[in-house]
């Protein structure tokens, strides 16, 4: 899900000339709304994911390179509330945003609230359909060229919001659906690079949702795997809140 979907890596296109005599030219890149409106064609369409006003998901998450596995679920409620669960082996880690306040509990850090970058990231990444308002998330996008995401060829954007962390896209040039994502996330051990993979694409009321999610990291690897998705559940704010708010 969109939660899971954040990653960065580097593009090198060139042109080249040969002295007096230039090559054939290269194909025309997209504009950024050409590439977003292809996104949410190919997501379902505005009127499909604009019927969906909340939704919940479970599946399993695996960290090969810990041996560790486990459980996740999502909630996410319009127009800016998500909250996560993840357990592993008996080890829980909770995340929330009510809309204002964003939260993390884990048996490392304990309860905290996050602040700063990355309160804004948490906040940027908890908007409710966001496919529906990129460029309102993110004050500057630019279509930076292609490249190949392991054997497809995608449109690399890169999107720099007015508070947090910039992020580059990467969608599909055959079918307009994202296939990765480059970002960083600030916790309290300092910066987090991620790579993320959208993989395993399948329509869930009318919308279409990756249902596998590989996100890479300099550290581990993790992988979600989505087994249940349910949309315009009833969800009460209060399961969004911090503990004890």
């Amino acid at each position: 899900m969109k939660r899971t979907a954040q990653v960065f890596a580097l593009l090198v296109l060139g042109a080249a000339v040969v002295q007096g005599q230039s090559q054939a030219p290269a194909t025309a890149l997209p504009t950024v709304d050409q590439v977003l409106e292809k996104y949410i064609t190919a997501l379902g369409g505005r009127a499909a994911i604009e019927k969906i006003t909340s939704r919940t998901g479970k599946g399993t998450i695996e960290i090969p390179d810990a041996a560790m596995s486990g459980t996740i679920e999502l909630f996410e409620k319009a127009p800016d509330k998500s909250g996560v669960l993840v357990d592993l082996g008996g080890m829980q880690i909770r995340e929330g945003f009510d809309g204002t306040v964003a939260w993390e509990d884990n048996p490392q850090t304990g309860m905290r609230e996050k602040a700063g970058l990355e309160l804004a990231d948490a906040r940027r990444s908890s908007a409710f359909n966001p496919e529906l308002r990129m460029k309102a998330l993110y004050g500057t996008m630019t279509v930076r060229g292609r490249e190949r995401v392991g054997t497809r060829d995608a449109i690399v954007v890169d999107a720099v919001p007015a508070d947090g962390s910039p992020t580059t896209f990467f969608f599909d040039a055959e079918n307009g659906l994202m296939i990765r994502t480059d970002t960083s996330r600030t916790g309290p051990e300092g910066q987090l690079q991620i790579q993320a993979f959208m993989e395993d694409y399948r329509v869930v009321d009318g919308i279409n949702m990756p249902h596998t999610v590989r996100q890479v990291t300099p550290q581990f690897t993790m992988v979600i795997r989505i087994t249940e998705v349910k949309h315009n559940v009833t969800l009460d704010d209060k399961m969004f809140k911090k503990p004890g708010l």
